[in-house]
């Protein structure tokens, strides 16, 4: 049989030769959890007093990753990654996570009035993180008014756009959608 010879019939397929595996949540929590233990890594970020900064990062399996320096009251304000599973882990300082526990329809709203009871927080000391699916909708802040923060985040697949939401209680508006040539 020669090397182009097709497989026998109860052969298991082949993946295409550039096809990635798929990263699972928990590599890369994995991931961030690591890098943000790799004290150069984190030295090596230049952090401004008053604007997040970030350095671009490879991460596992093909998957985006970003090194973020919060400065203190800095915050994303809510959004979520499209399609993407992500995690992320503070490395230096302490982050507050905002987020729902509700899954909003992808497409066709404006505004949307959140039910009771969706609401979630918690707060990501140095040396801790969090895997989340995809459709996650948070904000995520440095709630510090002295202390810089530093954090790692890691999408997969990588980012195919952001959509950001502003918020009035109970209601969440589509305001901007963000994408990967907005941010690089």
């Amino acid at each position: 049989m020669s090397a182009t010879a097709a497989l026998p019939a109860h052969a298991p397929a082949r993946p295409a030769p550039d096809a990635a595996p798929a990263v699972t949540a928990s590599e890369l929590l994995d991931f961030a959890l690591r890098t943000a233990a790799d004290t150069a890594a984190v030295a090596a970020l230049p952090l401004d007093p008053y604007e997040r900064t970030w350095i671009r990062l490879d991460g596992p399996g093909g998957s985006e990753a970003w090194l973020i320096g919060w400065p203190p009251g800095a915050g994303t304000g809510w959004h979520d990654h499209a399609e993407s599973r992500g995690a992320f882990a503070t490395a230096r300082g302490s982050l507050t996570e905002h987020s729902l526990a509700a899954r909003l329809p992808s497409e066709g709203w404006r505004s949307l009035e959140l039910a009771p009871g969706v609401d979630r927080s918690r707060t990501l000391e140095a040396g801790t993180g969090r895997a989340f699916g995809k459709h996650h909708v948070h904000e995520v802040l440095n709630a510090s008014a002295e202390e810089h923060a530093v954090s790692v985040h890691v999408y997969h697949p990588p980012l195919p756009l952001i959509r950001r939401f502003g918020r009035s209680g109970p209601v969440l508006t589509l305001e901007q959608v963000e994408r990967p040539e907005d941010w690089q």
